[in-house]
């Protein structure tokens, strides 16, 4: 199933403002240029999936989705099945993701919107941490799919 990278942020510093971007290098080294998270393994580039936001956004009580940003996400994407396993891939165009874990929610969602943190937890829904396996050039509108890893 291709879905399609709807948005880009960064934050440039600690709990800092997100900075939605229309396109984005993003590098096995640092990740997103210019996020802070990009040298962290492990956490280099969280997704976070349209679909699964909108539903946590409708069980915490919102009468209408918070901005996607609120999640402190990376990459937003919208038409594509979360992966649910740690060594699963994303190919979000020319670039590659690991996924490392999920993200799992944090007391900011609750300062965000009360009972977020919660709606959050059930199927991946905050979404996946990665690592760049395969770092390029992204433009929102980028095609996304789930990807197998390569044979050793």
């Amino acid at each position: 199933m291709l879905g399609r990278l709807i948005g880009i942020a960064r934050a440039a510093v600690k709990r800092g403002p997100m900075e939605e971007l229309s396109a984005a290098r993003i590098t096995v080294e640092a990740g997103i240029e210019g996020d802070r998270r990009g040298v962290k393994p492990g956490r280099q580039v969280t997704v976070l999936f349209r679909e699964g936001w909108e539903d946590a956004c409708r069980e915490a009580g919102s009468l209408v989705p918070l901005p996607w940003t609120t999640r402190r996400a990376s990459l937003y994407v919208e038409g594509v099945e979360p992966p649910r396993r740690i060594g699963a891939r994303l190919q979000v165009g020319e670039v590659v993701l690991e996924v490392t874990d999920e993200t799992k929610p944090c007391a900011l969602m609750d300062q965000a919107f009360l009972g977020l943190r919660a709606a959050m937890r059930p199927e991946w829904r905050g979404g996946v941490c990665c690592n760049v396996v395969h770092g390029g050039d992204l433009r929102l509108g980028a095609a996304v799919a789930t990807a197998e890893p390569a044979s050793a």
